[in-house]
């Protein structure tokens, strides 16, 4: 959702926390420390000059035999020897070199400079006036090597890798457990799951591994990680998984991650996460890591997540997902009172886009949706990874909460277009929060805020589109609950409590509205000067 923000995206603001693509990594290693999320995958362990010179539908079961799982001594306590585990499923797990050559799109952005610090900003200056994207050389691309790790899934040669080992990948090499080494192809690859599939011709059966349920696997299940750290080979590390349902890692969309404790390096990324039954839990992915390498915060993309994208990859080499054609929000506990909900169970629509199935539906702005198909909403992401399964063509049923009742529609299911076709933000140019009233029209003190009707002098001084909606806020009392939200001078309120806003009467009679039903804040869809729409809840002043 984007503002879908893109469709079925999740509207959630910038943390504000580094994530290293694998080529940008080898950049800020050499420079300085990188703090942040940062693919495991490795990168180009150097970077030159010179210019850069489908199959059936997977099955539940992968050909091999899960043993008994490994178990505590009863009499000592101690856990035995992982060795026959490591001996049994090994040979199933490859070493990757990828030969990439750098796009263009990956490289280094204004914004991202600013994430910086002096030193690491300094260093990717000097890189971009001399590399890719500096004057005279738009035409050379740096080439470099990528080293990762991938399991062999099937028996005739298909292996499971991330995305980013062998995204814009020009030559792949697999280098088995035995030492042998094959070119392989890619068969596909899914960017916003960071999956990949490519293939191997060998001339034997290979070993190959069997998927567990992930749904079965419990905090505190013991794992062993596999993977080709650092180029070292073949490498195992164990540990437990330490949490579920990660979504903050680089912004997934659509992974919930598994976070694990066992050691993932760069170089583990693509890599197998198994139980102690010698079946694969999830794919090694990604580490939280202040200096590069393992803390101890790894995360893995869950085995039923791979298996429903390599089915797809395997029959036409991409991925189609289910679109509403929507943007949505999570619900905070205020904005639930406001809108007399019990929980924060839902999503809130934020905004609907134009001739999509959500529109055609009859799905207004403002609805929460509270189930799909009769399982409820957790929060905008679980709606979005709901909506992306769905097949196209498929008719789902949805609960809206909607003027303080429950309604159904049933939407038929679109295929989601491409990001350009569903990001409907618009950049806007920042606003200096200290600018001071253009003479707004009426304070709302209960709210903290300065409003104005939207004349052509106001439409002007605040570079306003001519179809701009609803009252202009002016000014924003430094001590009021808006101001805490991050309203601002230049937004403007579109609705308030799923009222459409045409005059700043309509903002004091939604006030006056709840404090007679005694609720403590309103609830205000707002459009911000930078384009976005988002539902903010404020508290009334007494």
């Amino acid at each position: 959702m984007s503002s879908e923000l893109p469709s079925e995206v999740p509207s959630k603001p910038r943390t504000g926390v580094l994530v290293a693509s694998a080529a940008a990594l080898a950049l800020a290693v050499t420079g300085g420390v990188v703090a942040g999320f940062v693919w495991s995958g490795g990168g180009p362990a150097a970077i030159a000059e010179a210019p850069a010179g489908k199959g059936e539908t997977l099955s539940a079961t992968i050909p091999a035999t899960a043993a008994p799982p490994v178990s505590l001594n009863t009499s000592t306590g101690a856990l035995p020897s992982l060795a026959d585990i490591v001996e049994r499923v090994s040979p199933a797990v490859v070493s990757l070199k990828a030969k990439v050559t750098q796009s263009r799109d990956t490289e280094v952005s204004d914004e991202d400079l600013e994430q910086l610090p002096p030193s690491l900003r300094d260093f990717f200056e000097r890189f971009r006036r001399g590399g890719p994207g500096a004057p005279g050389n738009r035409d050379r691309r740096p080439r470099g090597e990528v080293q990762g790790s991938g399991f062999v899934i099937d028996r005739t040669g298909y292996i499971v890798t991330n995305n980013h080992v062998v995204a814009n990948a020009t030559d792949i090499e697999v280098s088995a457990a035995d030492g042998k080494k094959y070119k392989a192809k890619l068969i596909g690859r899914d960017e916003p799951t960071d999956i990949a599939l490519i293939k191997i011709d060998a001339p034997a059966a290979l070993p190959a591994v069997t998927f567990a349920d992930d749904a079965r696997v419990r905090v505190g299940d013991w794992v062993l990680a596999v993977g080709n750290p650092f180029g070292l080979g073949g490498t195992v590390t164990a540990g437990i998984v330490s949490a579920r349902g990660r979504d903050e890692v680089s912004g997934a969309q659509f992974t919930d991650y598994l976070q694990i404790d066992a050691a993932i390096n760069q170089g583990n990324s693509g890599g197998p996460t198994f139980d102690l039954s010698g079946r694969v839990i999830g794919m090694n992915t990604a580490i939280f890591s202040p200096s590069g390498g393992s803390v101890g915060i790894g995360f893995a993309i869950p085995s039923n997540t791979i298996r429903r994208v390599v089915d797809e990859l395997k029959k036409s080499g991409s991925v189609t997902r289910g679109w509403l054609g929507v943007q949505i929000q999570s619900l905070s506990d205020d904005a639930a009172k406001a809108l007399g909900l019990a929980d924060t169970n839902g999503a809130i629509v934020a905004d609907v886009v134009d001739g999509s199935p959500a529109e055609k539906a009859g799905v207004q702005q403002g609805d929460v949706v509270l189930k799909m198909n009769g399982t409820t909403i957790k929060d905008n992401r679980d709606l979005s990874r709901k909506v992306a399964a769905l097949q196209v063509g498929q008719t789902a049923n949805f609960t809206l909460w909607r003027n303080y009742r429950q309604t159904n529609v049933n939407v038929t299911i679109a295929k989601r277009p491409g990001e350009d076709r569903v990001a409907t933000n618009r950049p806007g140019r920042d606003k200096d929060d200290n600018k001071g009233s253009t003479g707004g029209d009426a304070k709302v003190a209960s709210l903290g805020l300065d409003l104005a009707t939207i004349t052509p002098a106001v439409r002007s001084e605040y570079e306003l589109e001519a179809t701009a909606k609803g009252v202009l806020i002016t000014d924003v009392d430094a001590d009021s609950d808006a101001f805490e939200r991050g309203l601002r001078p230049g937004d403007r309120i579109i609705a308030v409590a799923g009222d459409e806003v045409r005059q700043i009467g309509d903002v004091k009679s939604a006030v006056d509205a709840a404090k007679a039903q005694k609720r403590p804040s309103v609830l205000l869809f707002v459009e911000t000067a930078r384009g976005n729409k988002v539902y903010v809840p404020v508290e009334i002043k007494k």
